[in-house]
């Protein structure tokens, strides 16, 4: 055997586990949520505080306030949390409160040693909130019926205490980018969605995120990752969520739904934070990630050279399209839970392009830091 064939038969054995390890995630793991059945919750009357902090977001404010003040809950107030603004949101605020008496505001000065930073003025709102119970949202997001809270609240139990809910994003007619928005922000919420059912939760999206105070203040906070100006939503899960603890929501009147980026350049920015958050999660959960990410990335590079050899190409094309059957139709399965069926007609285009945007930003945030709230 020549050299050159004894590569080609690596890469071919390197493919077939790729494969393997991608029809674990979907066939298995993905599954979970994918194929699970949906489990109605009775509803229940617990208070809750509704969390929102901004910082300069008056148009987004004045729009979205109103859908929160309108929700079809018996016992909920709504805290209201202005991080030092320079421009009218907290004019808004103050009109919001003296108009419901609902209304809780926390007013945050800037603060030289926690400037621009999140989880100070979430802090500041969390120890204000009445309630035990806290929904949190943001202040571009908005509730996708009246029943937001009742949805979500009626996850908790005496054992679940932390609610991992859906924040979607709009949908914009005729645009590609939208879709690939949609299809990562689904893809993600599979992926979450489905290791929390198996029982090892790692992440949530404080556009939709429910817990219980005393989660909160068991792990004093952010102390942990407080210097990180990211990572409210996701790291604080990653910290205190468990199998015993932790229950998903995605029933379609639980959905919130936010503003994507309308730029490519603004998307980038945005994903380049995220991701650089993930490396703090805890070791179990950064190497499944990065196992999914390379099995990915490594499906698409190992075929292109076997197929340029011509080297067993009938079994690689078999298993590329024995793959792709399995994935779309677990995908499928989750889109149409999630109201996102039309972004899965452009799977393979979509993925592909999500795929190298994230190895981008990888390299990217190798050599530079994403900034961090505004």
């Amino acid at each position: 055997m020549t050299p050159e064939n004894t590569m080609l038969q690596l890469i071919f054995c390197l493919f077939v586990l790729i494969v393997f390890v991608q029809l674990v995630y979907y066939l298995i793991v993905f599954a979970q949520f994918s194929f699970g059945k949906t489990k109605k919750n009775n509803p229940k009357r617990i208070p809750i505080s509704v969390i929102v902090c901004a910082k300069n977001e008056a148009e987004n404010v004045a729009k979205f306030i109103p859908l929160l003040i309108e929700q079809n809950y018996p016992d909920f107030e709504i805290v209201l949390i202005d991080d030092a603004s320079s421009d009218t949101t907290l004019d808004i605020f103050e009109a919001f409160e003296k108009e419901n008496s609902n209304i809780r505001l926390v007013k945050v000065a800037n603060n030289e040693a926690f400037w621009g930073n999140k989880k100070f003025a979430l802090t500041l709102g969390i120890k204000a909130a009445r309630k035990e119970y806290l929904l949190f949202t943001d202040a571009d997001c908005f509730p996708n019926s009246k029943n937001w809270i009742a949805e979500m609240s009626a996850h908790f139990t005496m054992q679940k205490t932390i609610v991992l809910g859906y924040g979607a994003y709009e949908k914009i007619p005729n645009s590609f980018l939208n879709k690939i928005i949609r299809f990562e922000t689904l893809l993600t919420a599979v992926q979450y969605f489905s290791w929390a059912k198996i029982g090892q939760p790692y992440m949530g999206v404080g556009r939709n995120l429910a817990y219980k105070k005393e989660e909160f203040f068991s792990v004093d906070g952010y102390r942990d990752h407080l210097k990180l100006r990211s990572g409210d939503d996701d790291l604080f899960v990653n910290q205190v969520a468990n199998k015993k603890n932790t229950t998903i929501c995605y029933a379609t009147d639980s959905f919130t739904y936010s503003k994507p980026k309308t730029s490519f350049k603004d998307w980038f920015k945005q994903k380049r934070r995220h991701i650089a958050t993930a490396k703090f999660y805890k070791p179990f959960d950064r190497a499944q990630l990065g196992l999914f990410y390379s099995s990915q990335l490594l499906f698409f590079i190992a075929p292109i050279v076997l197929l340029s050899f011509q080297f067993q190409w009938i079994i690689v094309l078999s298993l590329i399209g024995f793959r792709y059957l399995f994935a779309w139709i677990t995908l499928g399965f989750a889109a149409g839970k999630l109201k996102e069926k039309d972004v899965m007609y452009w799977f393979p285009i979509i993925e592909i392009v999500l795929i190298f945007t994230q190895l981008n930003i990888f390299i990217t945030n190798i050599f530079s830091k994403p900034v961090h709230w505004k």
